[in-house]
């Protein structure tokens, strides 16, 4: 298989290793990208990526909460001019009412399904997209239910560019709730504990893990004992009970949600854009074709 720049160029974005490396790594790994990707991470060259680190779109995420109901959800535009717009955060709001109220179980039910306006979702959107100038959709939503007995924490950062909602069971401790949400959208962490991880996804980093510490050198007694601790590392990296609480880094997250006689019983986060490719428009030749018109 050909090796084009373009596809090394991507592995460097992916990976931060240099241009040759990552060249040879897709020679030996016939062009797969992920392959290539682990291949360099065995070789001790690169480091684990997230893709969410690498690839955006604009828009806002948003909580809303009435009661013991919740709604976490995103609304993608184009550009991240539109996502401070006062129509576009109306929109925003208005959409997070709704889901609150008719608990749709896709985006599609959503959509079709029709708001205290008589419009449906889907017209109403196109209604915005129409006087704003700009595609606009629904990506996504989650409602999430508890009990008088639980905590919603609900956290916004940088004005909706990352939301996350925490339910706390055991305990109606609020604020505590959303100190558990400020530590995830700063850490970012991906499973509540370990026993979440899939044994797919704990294969494959011990092997990773495994290839590093071979690579590396080291005795092939020693290795195992190596990645076994590495591994632990790796748990407390992505587990959110495991990790030091970022108010109080003297104690664990699961130390500090159990001060409060609750337990954390899930989270979701949402980053805007996570997963999208976000448009590569070369802003002064957009603003030149403009005046051109």
């Amino acid at each position: 298989m050909e090796i084009t720049a373009s596809m090394v160029k991507e592995l460097r974005e992916k990976s931060g290793a240099g241009m040759m490396d990552c060249k040879k790594a897709l020679q030996e790994t016939n062009g797969e990208m992920e392959a290539a990707f682990d291949y360099l991470r065995e070789k001790g060259i690169a480091k684990a990526a997230k893709k969410s680190d690498r690839i955006a779109a604009e828009g806002l995420t948003n909580i809303a909460v009435e009661g013991n109901v919740a709604a976490i959800y995103e609304v993608n535009s184009e550009t991240d001019f539109v996502a401070k717009n006062e129509g576009f955060q109306t929109l925003v709001k208005e959409v997070g009412a709704f889901l609150i109220t008719a608990k749709p179980a896709s985006v599609e039910e959503a959509l079709a399904q029709t708001m205290p306006n008589g419009e449906t979702v889907e017209t109403y959107i196109n209604s915005a997209v129409a006087k704003i100038g700009e595609r606009l959709s629904l990506r996504r939503f989650s409602i999430v239910e508890k009990t008088d007995a639980d905590a919603f924490g609900a956290y916004l950062h940088m004005g909706g560019r990352i939301s996350v909602l925490t339910v706390l069971e055991g305990t109606n401790n609020d604020a505590a709730a959303k100190d558990v949400s400020m530590h995830i959208a700063a850490i970012n962490p991906k499973y509540v504990s370990s026993v979440e991880i899939p044994q797919s996804e704990l294969d494959h980093e011990r092997h990773i893990l495994k290839e590093q510490a071979l690579n590396e050198g080291k005795p092939e007694a020693i290795v195992d004992k190596m990645v076994e601790g590495r591994m632990r590392k790796y748990k407390e990296e992505v587990c959110l009970l495991d990790q030091s609480f970022v108010k109080n880094p003297d104690q664990t997250v699961e130390a500090f949600v159990k001060s409060t006689g609750g337990s954390v019983r899930e989270f979701i986060r949402l980053e805007v854009g996570e997963g999208l490719e976000k448009r590569q428009d070369n802003f002064a030749e957009e603003v030149a074709a403009q005046m051109k018109k």
